[in-house]
């Protein structure tokens, strides 16, 4: 059985490429475009991962990863964090809200396959 992957990407191009990558890959995979559908698409698909954007429109990945790990049937879930937002000290913001992975965009494909593939 395919390993499920939940992708919360609001740019259209990052998210097909994310999706076709992993699908490539043996991975069932369900794209969210709004953030504000995550929790419950999480709740729905119950992922082996999940793969969160940080700067979305109207929610942030930050305060998503902190609701996720916060929730007794999804805390488990590992969370790659795929972001733009590469400040310093952001990573560490990233990874005390709960995320187990954390990759700076742009990303290359080898990275993140390396990733993914620790997470699952």
């Amino acid at each position: 059985m395919a390993k499920r992957i939940l992708v919360v990407e609001d740019n259209d191009l990052n998210r097909k490429l994310f999706c076709d990558l992993l699908r490539a890959k043996g991975f069932e995979v369900e794209p969210v475009a709004d953030g504000r559908e995550a929790i419950e698409k999480t709740r729905l698909f119950m992922p082996h991962l999940v793969i969160m954007d940080i700067q979305l429109p109207n929610v942030s990945g930050i305060d998503l990863i902190e609701a996720i790990k916060a929730d007794e049937e999804l805390k488990a879930i590992p969370i790659l964090a795929v972001t733009a937002y590469a400040g310093k000290g952001d990573e560490e913001t990233i990874r005390a809200a709960g995320a187990e992975g954390y990759l700076a965009k742009p990303v290359s494909i080898g990275p993140f396959m390396v990733a993914v593939n620790a997470l699952v």
